[in-house]
């Protein structure tokens, strides 16, 4: 079993790199022809949310494609993985990015009633406290 950094499949998935796109290919078909578990970290996914919206202008629904895609990938475990579906319906249906969604269902599975915030963006979310200054 190995753990997957981000820089891992954000060259995975887009192949900019071609030295390293290659190496992240054999890292994880490799891995899924010897029926190797992959560990994927949800901070892991925020980041890989983080640099393709941010860096490779990756949209709302094509980062949904991309998650649900990881999701269902047999070779990769994703602790907390019933957590993440349910930020990643939150997302999709929601404001905010994907980071605050997780952050939301992970504190409120820690027994917090609503994560404060100054993001507007969550203003009307059951799960944040959107603080005012």
């Amino acid at each position: 079993m190995k753990g997957l950094d981000t820089n891992i499949l954000v060259r995975y998935l887009t192949e900019d790199d071609p030295r390293q796109a290659a190496a992240a290919v054999k890292e994880i078909e490799g891995a899924g022809k010897k029926d190797e578990t992959l560990i994927v970290q949800p901070l892991v996914l925020c980041e890989l949310a983080w640099v393709l919206e941010s860096a490779y202008d990756v949209g709302k629904k094509e980062l949904l494609d991309v998650f649900e895609r990881i999701l269902r990938t047999a070779q990769f475990e994703i602790p907390g993985k019933d957590l993440v579906w349910r930020s990643l319906a939150d997302y999709r249906a929601g404001r905010g990015d994907f980071s605050d969604h997780l952050l939301g269902r992970l504190n409120e599975d820690a027994g917090a009633s609503v994560t404060a915030t100054f993001d507007r963006a969550l203003r009307g979310n059951p799960r944040f406290h959107v603080l005012t200054v």
